[in-house]
C-alpha cells in the first residue's frame, strides 16, 4: 500500500476505529480510564507527526505569491470567521455545543488540506508553503476569537481554568517545538529526508488511534450526543458548500487560476479538528459534548472532501476546453 492510498481511505479507517471503540467502551465500560490516560502521549505523537509535515521554518515562502496569500488570508481569518458567527446566532444556546463548533471551524487545516489539494488538482506547492502561515495565525487569533465569540461567563468557565490552559498549551507546544527542531536537523544533511517520509506515514493511523480512544472513553457522551449531532450535521454540511463558494468568489475578485482557486476552497473547506482536541479534552467536566461536536465535524469534512474532489475540479473550477 503507498502512503497516497492510504490517506485516500482515511475516512474508512476512522470510521472503523470510532465503531469499534464504541463497541469495545460499551462492552467494557472499566478501559474508559485507561483510555483517556492513553489518549495525551498519542495525540502528542499525533501531532508530532503532523507538524513535522509542515515547514515551519519556511514561513516567508507563502508571501511569494501575494494574492494567494492575501485570499488565503482575507478567506481564513475573517471571512470564514464572519460566517461561523452567522452560525453561533441560529445554534441552540448550549455552551459545549457552540464551543466545539467555534473551536473547530475557526481554524484552517493543515494536514490533510495538501493531501486533497494534491487530489483534487490544485496547487501542492502554494499549499504547503502557506500552511505554516495558517497554523501560526490560527494559534494566535483564536483566543480573540472565541473571546468575541462566545459569552463572558462561558468563556470564565470553559477556557480560563487553570489546569486546562497549561495541559492544552504544553500538548501543542512541545510537538511544535519538537517539529521544528526535527526539521532543522532533517536539513542538516540532505539524506535525512527520507525520515520525513517515513514519518509521513504515521498521522493517518495515529489519528485513527486517537478516534478509537475517543469513542471507547466518551461512549455514553456520543450515544447521548445523538440529537446535537442531528443538529450540527446540516452547519457542517452548509459551512463546506459557503466555503467552496466563498473561495470562488475570491478567486474571481483577484484573477488567481483555477489550480490556485481549487487550493483556495481546499483550504477554507478543511478545518484542524485535531490540532484544538486537546483545549476540548482539557476542559472541565461537564463539557465532553464538545469533543464529540469536533471529531464529528472532522468525519463530515472528511465525506465533504471526497464530494470536493469531484464537485471542486469539475465543476466549480472546471478548466475551460482547450481550442482545436
Amino acid at each position: 500500500m503507498s502512503r497516497l492510498t492510504l490517506e485516500r481511505q482515511q475516512v474508512w479507517i476512522y470510521l472503523a476505529a470510532i465503531v469499534c471503540g464504541l463497541a469495545l467502551g460499551s462492552v467494557a465500560p472499566n478501559v474508559a480510564p485507561r483510555f483517556e490516560t492513553l489518549l495525551w502521549p498519542v495525540l502528542a505523537a499525533l501531532l508530532y507527526t503532523t507538524f513535522v509535515q509542515v515547514p515551519l521554518l519556511h514561513v516567508r515562502d507563502a508571501f511569494r505569491d501575494r494574492r494567494f496569500v492575501l485570499a488565503t488570508l482575507l478567506g481564513n481569518f475573517v471571512l470564514i470567521p464572519l460566517v461561523v458567527w452567522l452560525i453561533l446566532q441560529w445554534l441552540p444556546v448550549d455552551p459545549a455545543l457552540r464551543l466545539g463548533v467555534l473551536l473547530v471551524l475557526l481554524v484552517p487545516c493543515t494536514d490533510w488540506f495538501i493531501t486533497f489539494t494534491q487530489l483534487g488538482r490544485g496547487n501542492t506547492a502554494r499549499a504547503i508553503a502557506v500552511t505554516p502561515l495558517n497554523l501560526l495565525l490560527q494559534l494566535l487569533l483564536l483566543p480573540l476569537y472565541l473571546w468575541l465569540m462566545l459569552p463572558a461567563a462561558d468563556f470564565s468557565a470553559a477556557l480560563k481554568t487553570e489546569e486546562m490552559l497549561p495541559a492544552a498549551l504544553a500538548l501543542i507546544g512541545l510537538p511544535l517545538v519538537a517539529a521544528a527542531l526535527t526539521e532543522r536537523w532533517f536539513e542538516a544533511k540532505t539524506e535525512r529526508a527520507v525520515w520525513r517520509e517515513r514519518l509521513g506515514w504515521w498521522p493517518v493511523p495515529l489519528l485513527a488511534v486517537v478516534v478509537f480512544l475517543i469513542a471507547g472513553a466518551q461512549v455514553g457522551t456520543v450515544l447521548d450526543a445523538g440529537p446535537v449531532l442531528l443538529t450540527v450535521l446540516p452547519v457542517f454540511v452548509g459551512f463546506l458548500l459557503v466555503a467552496a463558494l466563498l473561495a470562488l468568489g475570491l478567486t474571481q475578485w483577484l484573477r488567481l487560476p483555477l489550480e490556485v482557486g481549487r487550493t483556495l476552497a481546499f483550504s477554507l473547506g478543511t478545518r484542524n479538528s485535531f490540532v484544538v482536541l486537546p483545549f476540548a479534552l482539557a476542559l472541565p467536566a461537564g463539557w465532553e459534548t464538545t469533543v464529540v461536536v469536533i471529531v464529528f465535524q472532522s468525519l463530515v469534512e472528511l465525506f465533504g472532501m471526497v464530494f470536493y474532489l469531484r464537485w471542486l475540479p469539475h465543476r466549480l473550477f472546471k478548466s475551460p476546453p482547450v481550442a482545436v
